[in-house]
């Protein structure tokens, strides 16, 4: 007898290995179960382990360009490092220097899945994951920039005692309230140095939406009508 259910193209079977879904995976698996569990385990090596999750999970998606996987490990190797060696050193500066580094890294990974979106012949779901990992990753990236501002120049921000335990998740909380343009005013930004970094962000937040959405839906018209 036929079978009248319905089956999920070889294609769309195939996103659900894409490297893409992983990185998203592992990212939002850190924004949601990171508050949940920091009471059952230390808040610096959940995040450790999640950050060097990330980071192979975004080498995977790079190692998809064999000339820029080198480049992308060249950053990612002393990112990752510098997660660990603080259990063994002392000194921030290892920390800093990882955190330029994550941001470099991560600049790349945007770099690759941008081109990835750009060379697509039509909208599909790897299309759109892409997209949406672009936009978790610059809050990645948004995240390590206001840490190292905070570092090198104390008092640039201002928030609530025992807002967060972490300057890590502190950061990235920032990075996604300003990214979505939502300002709680939980956390406010006093130096202009901080000031700039914080327009800087919402504003290209607000731009990448508008540019991707409108691209997204013109390439979709455009494959339709032919």
């Amino acid at each position: 007898m036929a079978n009248t259910g319905k089956t999920t193209p070889p294609a769309e079977r195939a996103s659900f290995k894409s490297p893409f879904v992983y990185l998203m995976a592992v990212i939002l698996a850190m924004v949601l179960t990171t508050p949940f569990l920091q009471d059952y385990l230390h808040i610096r090596i959940l995040l450790d382990v999640f950050y060097t999750a990330i980071s192979l999970s975004a080498l995977y998606v790079v190692s998809q360009s064999k000339l820029l996987v080198k480049l992308a490990a060249v950053f990612a190797v002393p990112m990752i490092f510098s997660l660990w060696a603080a259990y063994f050193f002392t000194g921030e500066h290892i920390v800093s220097i990882g955190r330029v580094c994550g941001i470099v890294f991560f600049m790349l990974a945007i770099y690759h899945c941008g081109q990835f979106i750009l060379g697509s012949p039509q909208v599909t779901r790897d299309v759109i994951i892409a997209a949406v990992v672009i936009y978790l990753l610059m809050a990645l990236l948004w995240s390590n920039a206001y840490a190292i501002l905070a570092f090198y120049q104390p008092g640039s921000f201002v928030y609530q005692e025992g807002l967060a335990r972490d300057s890590r998740q502190f950061f990235l909380y920032y990075s996604f309230v300003t990214l979505t343009t939502l300002g709680y005013g939980d956390i406010t930004p006093l130096t202009e140095k901080a000031k700039s970094l914080t327009i800087l962000e919402a504003v290209i937040g607000q731009v990448y939406l508008v540019v991707v959405l409108a691209w997204l839906v013109g390439m979709h018209v455009s494959r339709k009508s032919k």
